[in-house]
């Protein structure tokens, strides 16, 4: 039975030996506790609520009624029960404890507490004898949780509750319930010991042997508020606005589902055990590091929210009994305090440094213990959310053991367990020493969290726990998670891609294997012109004898810059044909930029159009127009060519942008390309009746993905015109009426094509998405499926590839699917080990798909094309993505984002796509965009939107955001596009965002400043804003104000009025 003694508490991570330890090393630093007699209170007058009260009594009046706070238990009682004698004792433990007769009511808007005269305690007796045993079990039990979720009224008292169930003779269950407003886990032990005591005495006639209370919970509430006053609550509260100065507001762990815009407290529990062996082994480790317990356990237990979360800066909350003087540790009341003990990993410090790390914060928190939590709250100020708990989210608890069944006369008393249904915060872990060992009780929150995570949670938690008493010298990063069978899953079982395709050809030799087969179909067509197979690999093999001329063979990269039309697809065949490998330079380039690429590639020849050479820049390359240079390249023969190219030549080199700001050269073998060829024509069925399209740019790597698979299927690829592949609409009607079966689309466009009507169209049955994040499911209506595809171009187009299930609401993005064929997929920390399901990593690709490197880059090909050890092949390769994602447990994928896409914002890590989640999500938005602006004096985050209404509502859209991020996320300036620029290869052009230069969107009509005060505080909150004009009626932080901002308005309004 769980109970709680006198000296300890289970809402401490203090039972006794902890306690007496860590008193006297306080004793040691001078640090006494204080003595002064707390005075008795006259009853009859109203009195003020302890700090702890007032804050529950907030929530109460915030929240309405609820049983978040409810303090359920249910006692089995075996024997003979002397009810009358039950009733008594009841009776007398309530009229001794003032408090569990106290109701609490506003009077002038403040909250008092009105103590009511003792009367007999209400015991409904609830009969079930008479029900079959199943029946009455299943009673049994629905009282028990009706008991425990049934709200009390704080106005009217006892907050407090018994019933007994009748259940037969000689067995029962006693129900009780209070209000944490007038009790605490430790009061539940003060409440069965003094039961233990009057029930006897009733039985056998006698008096209560009990002495009379010292005080009454009312006198420590109104001492409390006089003795935490002046100096002594400065004192105290300094140390935890210094301790607590820039710590993160919101502990970041993975959530298997968005955090809810309002706390829910929906919750559940489980259970895990931890060997006497290991208990042994941790206490040793304790006592040898001069430590206790509580403090290895908390450290343990950050090191798995470090490793989970990433946050090297994380707090947590932990209860103390905060029982620290003689007279109320007999009393019946909320005096549990709690403790925020912030644990910092920047240094990456071995697990014995932690230790002492933990161990310095905890004995500095015991020593201010006597601020209430609530007086650190409104000291801090933190921005407040009702998504979460202020100040900490997840909590630690070192609970006593517990108790074996109680024996009294006549009668045996055990505790009846049952499963939680309420998480005040989104994770706690209690740790409970028991004669077996250690128990753990994770008690989660159920919007966020599934029980499989949990699981897994503890999992981690129990290797983390072995492997600290192994090694405490071991660096935290490195202490391993993961379980045997999880490392063979994450590693092995999940990278079981293996398929056969042939590698001993090159792409051309498809095509060339496919016109054989069908010479006649259609192989190519855009507009009014169209190829036949055949007239395509004539026209492919002249060109190709051409190049061949010009010394083009296996190795040698040409360049091609033409417009989009059929001579496009037949300069690229020709290429492969000759042997050669090519570099396509997208005509709409910059010409600087398109001299940086020719420089670099130095390819040595140059397929172009006559009507494009005057905005090429200069360069060395023989060049071959392909409109003006026909005569000469018709001449050539038309038969296939011998060229002698194998599948490990390069097929081309791609440019893909670099973060330095010179873009990065991808050479791409043929046997790359083959296998995403293969794989792409089995996972899709294509086939000789299919028609695709090739829409992207054709220095876009998907221009590849467009092309190949499909000309070497037999199907007939229709090239999309420049006026209508970013028009929605158009683009539509165009896949209707060409009877388009298989279309890729860049994703912020497939996010505008998935949201019109598509009853019409009878053909499209695949709709191929890629090249950015996609955040929407599609209707389930929608009559086609919806692929999600991954890959960088150091990956040949393709690296990861799912279904998008339609009609899909979890409010998680849609996965990018699972590796495909002949491709393995690592997500991994720092340390370059696997990181657990549903922990943010960096995904790292190895497989056939690899790329040589980089173009003429050594030094970054070494970087991040690095030895692949968890293959036994030692040439094996990985590839470092910088890309973050996570494992989802069906072996799914979820991209997360960049990893050089997080920002600092004021101190604050903030996700750049997390922002983006919460904005797509709104019903006005249609495609949103955030980025981080300014300099090394400030930087902040600007949104840009694409509206799906006439009219956004900017206004609206900042409540929707306070709503859900904490005001550090929220955007600084909101500004409205058309449309979102785009690159020629489809994605986001984040570069082409215009300049948010101060101009702001207002609901409201602008008013501009009256007088001469107006007009200085005017400017000021424009200078401090780094807007252009504000008005009268203007709002600072809907302006994109903050409290850093907001001091340093208040400093220069000071100064222009000498206030």
């Amino acid at each position: 039975m769980t109970t709680t003694s006198n000296n300890s508490s289970s809402d401490s991570f203090f039972n006794n030996s902890k306690h007496d330890l860590l008193k006297l090393m306080l004793e040691k630093k001078n640090i006494r506790f204080n003595t002064q007699a707390i005075p008795r209170q006259d009853e009859s007058t109203s009195l003020a609520l302890s700090f702890a009260q007032e804050r529950l009594w907030f929530l109460n009046q915030l929240e309405g009624s609820s049983a978040t706070y409810n303090m359920p238990a249910a006692v089995r009682i075996s024997g003979s029960l002397d009810i009358n004698a039950l009733q008594q004792a009841l009776t007398e433990i309530v009229c001794r404890h003032q408090v569990l007769r106290t109701s609490f009511h506003t009077v002038d808007g403040h909250p008092v507490q009105v103590i009511h005269p003792a009367t007999t305690l209400k015991m409904q007796a609830i009969d079930l004898q008479a029900l079959a045993p199943i029946e009455r079990r299943t009673k049994c039990q629905a009282e028990i949780d009706r008991e425990a979720i049934t709200p009390f009224d704080l106005e009217a008292a006892p907050l407090i509750r018994c019933s007994l169930l009748l259940l037969s003779a000689t067995e029962q269950v006693l129900l009780l319930a209070m209000h944490h407003i007038i009790s605490d886990g430790w009061s539940i032990g003060v409440f069965i010991q003094e039961l233990a005591v009057l029930y006897p005495a009733f039985c056998a006639g006698a008096p209560s042997p009990l002495p009379e209370l010292p005080i009454q919970y009312a006198d420590f509430a109104v001492w409390q508020r006089k003795y935490l006053s002046g100096q002594i609550l400065e004192a105290q509260l300094n140390y935890w606005q210094q301790q607590l100065q820039g710590a993160p507001e919101l502990l970041q762990l993975p959530t298997d589902r968005p955090r809810p815009q309002i706390q829910t407290y929906r919750g559940k529990s489980q259970s895990f055990p931890v060997s006497i062996e290991l208990n042994d082994r941790l206490q040793s480790l304790s006592r040898e590091s001069g430590t206790t317990l509580f403090v290895t356990l908390a450290a343990a237990f950050s090191t798995l929210l470090y490793r989970y979360s990433g946050q090297s800066d994380l707090v947590l909350g932990s209860p103390i009994a905060n029982r620290n003087r003689r007279e109320i540790e007999s009393l019946i009341g909320f005096f549990v305090n709690t403790l925020v003990l912030r644990v910092r990993f920047e240094d990456n410090p071995s697990f014995a440094q932690l230790l002492t790390q933990v161990r310095e914060t905890t004995l500095q928190a015991y020593e201010h213990q006597d601020v209430p939590f609530e007086q650190v709250v409104e000291a801090l100020k933190p921005q407040r959310s009702l998504s979460h708990s202020p100040l900490f989210q997840v909590m630690f608890v070192l609970q006593n053991a517990p108790m074996d069944d109680l024996t009294l006369p006549g009668i045996t008393l055990s505790y009846l367990d049952r499963d939680s249904t309420i998480a005040k915060f989104d994770l706690t872990l209690s740790m409970s020493e028991t004669p077996e060992g250690l128990v753990g009780d994770w008690e989660y929150n159920t919007d966020l969290f599934d029980a499989a995570t949990i699981d897994r949670m503890a999992g981690h938690f129990h290797n983390l726990l072995l492997a600290i008493v192994s090694n405490p010298q071991q660096p935290v990063d490195e202490l391993p998670l993961l379980t045997p069978s999880e490392r063979q899953q994450l590693l092995v079982e999940w990278n079981q891609t293996a398929s056969q395709y042939a590698d001993d050809k090159c792409i051309h030799h498809l095509f060339e294997a496919q016109v054989e087969k069908t010479p006649d179909a259609v192989a190519v067509v855009f507009e009014d012109e169209q190829l036949t197979y055949q007239q395509l690999n004539q026209r492919a093999n002249q060109l190709a004898h051409h190049l061949q001329s010009l010394g083009v063979k296996p190795e040698v990269l040409v360049g091609i810059c033409v417009e989009r039309s059929l001579a496009m697809v037949v300069g690229l065949l020709g290429i492969l044909k000759a042997g050669g490998a090519y570099v396509p330079l997208d005509p709409s380039y910059p010409a600087a930029r398109l001299s940086y690429l020719l420089g670099d590639s130095a390819v040595d020849v140059l397929l172009t159009q006559q009507d494009l050479l005057s905005s090429l820049p200069s360069h060395s390359a023989r060049v071959v127009c392909v409109d003006t240079d026909r005569g000469v390249i018709e001449s050539h023969h038309q038969a296939n060519l011998v060229t002698g190219v194998s599948a490990n030549n390069l097929a081309y080199v791609i440019y893909t942008s670099g973060s330095t700001g010179t873009p990065k050269g991808v050479p791409v073998e043929h046997k790359g390309l083959l296998n995403l060829i293969f794989w792409h024509q089995q996972v899709f069925a294509v086939s000789s009746s299919d028609r695709a399209t090739q829409l992207a740019g054709v220095a876009f790597d998907a221009s590849v993905w467009e092309l190949w698979p499909y000309l070497s299927a037999g199907a007939s690829i229709h090239l999309v015109s420049d006026r209508i592949r970013t028009l929605p609409v158009e683009l539509q009607d165009w896949l209707t009426t060409s009877a388009i079966t298989v279309t890729f689309l860049p994703t912020p466009l497939a996010k505008e094509i998935l949201g019109l009507d598509w009853s019409d169209n009878k053909t499209l049955r695949m709709l191929l998405v890629g090249g950015d994040r996609l955040y929407q499911y599609p209707l389930s209506s929608i009559p086609f499926k919806v692929i999600n595809n991954y890959g960088p171009t150091e990956s040949a187009v393709v690296t990861t590839s799912g279904i998008v299930p339609a009609g899909l609401e979890t409010g998680i993005p849609p996965s990018i699917g699972r590796p495909i064929a002949n491709t393995q997929i690592y997500i991994l920390d720092s340390q370059m080990q696997p990181v657990p399901i549903g922990v943010a990593g960096e995904l790292h690709i190895g497989g056939d798909g690899l790329a040589r490197g980089y173009l003429n880059r050594p030094e970054l090909t070494q970087a991040k094309f690095i030895p692949n050890l968890f293959s036994a092949d030692n040439s094996a390769r990985l590839y470092k993505t910088g890309d973050l994602a996570r494992y989802l447990s069906d072996g799914n994928i979820e991209f997360l984002g960049r990893i050089d896409n997080q920002v600092k914002i004021r101190g604050f890590r903030i996700e750049l796509g997390e922002v983006e989640a919460v904005l797509n999500a709104h019903p006005q938005v249609q495609q949103a965009v955030v980025i981080a602006t300014g300099d090394s004096s400030g930087k902040r985050l600007v949104a840009y939107l694409v509206a799906s209404a006439e009219m956004l509502d900017i206004l609206q859209v900042r409540v929707f955001l306070k709503q859900r991020l904490p005001e550090y996320m929220v955007p600084s300036a909101i500004v409205t596009l058309d449309s979102v620029p785009l690159t020629p290869n489809g994605k986001v052009d984040r570069n082409a965002l215009p300049t948010a230069d101060g101009e702001i969107s207002r609901t409201h009509e602008y008013v501009a400043p009256r007088t001469p005060s107006e007009e200085i505080i005017a400017n000021i909150f424009a200078s401090v804003l780094s807007v252009r004009t504000v008005g009268i009626h203007d709002n600072f932080f809907e302006l994109g104000g903050h409290s850093l901002l907001a001091t340093q308005l208040i400093s220069q309004l000071r100064v222009a009025f000498s206030i």
